[in-house]
């Protein structure tokens, strides 16, 4: 085990400082570690202390998952529980929040986009844009919707444009994080038809901390302002890998919509 984990660990420790774009001297300074002991570790020479560990993973802003797969490759143990379902006490305030966001469009998803739950406004405005509601999965996820010709994609005004903003927000996502998961749907929804093939590549260039999108099919037309929520204090699994997605009508035409099929549900 010794000796896997000294191979291990300092093939991980380059992996996240190659990443983030450090120099060995850059991480030195940062974690106030010198930059002999740093070479040290990254070369094998050197076994880290939990502390260590834990101190060049916060540094380096390791995702909650990576940072145990780093103490499990220095021989440690892992810190955080592989929990599946989140607390119930985080389960009762997502369950108030999507009630108090009625009739809007509200959505709660997985690090890879899987809908986790949904407003009932959601359900109603969605089931009224599927090209084709029998396709659709028993467990959809947020890009494949607004990807896939059978599901959102045509209901979307100026689908390029919002498709690119949410591709880049998938790859930088990727890039932060790794992870197969992410990978996996990167490469589904640029294997869909209409998705040029140049949105491979990583386009980290759109920043905006919001979204808008429009939707238009037959006499339903809809407008959003789309912000997105996570959680930053709790450090534990899943809370880091949760985000909640709030839509916010842009005018009265798409706030009366919503009423209405609120009521028709």
């Amino acid at each position: 085990m010794r000796c896997v984990a000294n191979r291990l660990f300092p093939a991980l420790l380059r992996f996240w400082r190659d990443r983030r774009g450090f120099s060995q001297l850059a991480l030195s300074l940062e974690a106030d570690v010198s930059t002999r002991h740093l070479s040290f570790l990254e070369s094998g020479r050197a076994k880290p202390s939990e502390e260590m560990v834990l101190r060049l993973a916060s540094v380096l802003g390791v995702p909650l998952r990576d940072r145990d797969d780093l103490l499990r490759a220095a021989g440690f143990e892992a810190r955080l529980p592989e929990a599946r379902e989140l607390p119930p006490e985080i389960d009762r305030a997502l369950t108030q929040m999507t009630g108090q966001h009625e009739p809007y469009p509200l959505v709660v998803l997985s690090l890879d986009g899987t809908i986790l739950r949904q407003s009932r406004g959601a359900t109603a405005l969605f089931g009224r844009l599927l090209a084709e509601p029998s396709a659709l999965p028993a467990r959809p996820d947020i890009y494949t919707l607004h990807f896939d010709e059978r599901f959102l994609k045509p209901a979307v005004v100026g689908w390029e444009s919002l498709a690119r903003s949410m591709l880049s927000r998938l790859h930088h996502e990727a890039l932060q994080r790794g992870g197969e998961e992410l990978r996996a749907r990167l490469d589904a929804l640029t294997a869909l038809p209409g998705v040029p093939e140049q949105w491979r590549a990583p386009d980290l260039t759109d920043t905006a901390p919001t979204l808008q999108v429009r939707y238009a099919k037959g006499a339903v037309r809809a407008a959003f302002l789309v912000t997105a929520t996570t959680f930053v204090g709790p450090r534990q699994l899943p809370l880091d890998e949760v985000r909640i997605e709030s839509c916010f009508p842009l005018d009265d035409e798409t706030r009366a919509l919503c009423e209405q099929l609120s009521r028709s549900a």
